[in-house]
């Protein structure tokens, strides 16, 4: 399939689990969750979602819980959304890019202010 189809599918798939989660899911175990990044196989079968979670590891376990425990309700609304032949099956990975990037900003700061 096209990079350019699936980088469309992958867009839109984001955008509407990024509504559901945030809307529809009222799951008290779920911390402020954004979905960062979405990988759908070539045959569209699955469909890696990766999220970000605010709050420590026990709020980030605690949200990948409660996603995993909502993935059917979660498949079955974007079935209804999105116009595909076969809906992915979904699989939460936390994302940790931007915790990653928030850590090595403050060391490149504290290395400046150390040098300064």
């Amino acid at each position: 399939m096209k990079q350019q189809r699936l980088a469309k599918i992958d867009h839109e798939i984001q955008r509407i689990l990024g509504t559901l989660i945030s809307q529809e899911l009222a799951d008290p175990r779920l911390a402020f969750v954004t979905v960062t990044r979405v990988e759908v196989t070539d045959d569209l079968r699955h469909c890696k979602v990766f999220v970000s979670v605010i709050g420590d590891r026990h709020q980030a376990r605690q949200s990948l819980d409660a996603l995993n425990h909502a993935g059917r309700f979660l498949r079955g609304e974007l079935g209804r959304k999105i116009d595909l032949r076969y809906t992915p099956e979904l699989s939460f990975v936390e994302d940790r890019s931007a915790e990653r990037a928030i850590a090595l900003a403050k060391a490149l700061r504290e290395d400046a202010e150390a040098r300064g």
